[in-house]
């Protein structure tokens, strides 16, 4: 079965950057589930989570593993402010325009979000993020996932 192209397979096809698309089930999954699915390690499993700042600014995306939780003192020490907070499900869906589940730090880019990746990425070469929607997983390169979205790396992930 061949996985949904969109404009995320596009985007990275048209850049040539290698990456392996996943099909999943067209539902909403966490990263933990998408990990039991795929069969993979749940820590390259990674999720994008929608943070706003105190001060209407440009919105941030958190990607961090799916084995732990974005800490929000720690990613508002690495970006230099007082406070972050997390929005409702509908609001980060507001914000983004996906559905919570298909929010994907590769379908933002250039769409005037701030992202951070957490540091525990640099142990994998690859890592999975979503894929634009629901059902669509992309795993690629750690370094090329930095590159295409500007992103700062940074110790911002509270494991329980």
């Amino acid at each position: 079965m061949t996985p949904p192209v969109n404009n995320i397979t596009r985007f990275l096809d048209a850049k040539k950057i290698p990456y392996t698309a996943f099909e999943t089930v067209n539902e909403k999954l966490g990263a933990l589930e998408t990990a039991r699915f795929l069969g993979v390690d749940p820590a390259r499993v990674f999720k994008t989570i929608v943070v706003t700042r105190e001060k209407p600014k440009k919105s941030i995306l958190a990607i961090v593993p799916g084995t732990g939780d974005v800490d929000l003192k720690s990613l508002a020490s690495a970006l230099g402010e007082k406070k972050v907070f997390l929005p409702t499900e509908k609001e980060a869906e507001q914000i983004t325009g996906f559905q919570a589940g298909a929010i994907s730090p590769l379908a933002l880019i250039n769409k005037g979000f701030q992202m951070v990746i957490d540091s525990s990425a640099q142990q994998f070469a690859e890592i999975h993020v979503s894929g634009g929607q629901r059902g669509l997983n992309i795993r690629l390169g750690v370094e090329h996932l930095v590159k295409l979205t500007n992103a700062r790396i940074a110790r911002i992930t509270r494991f329980a």
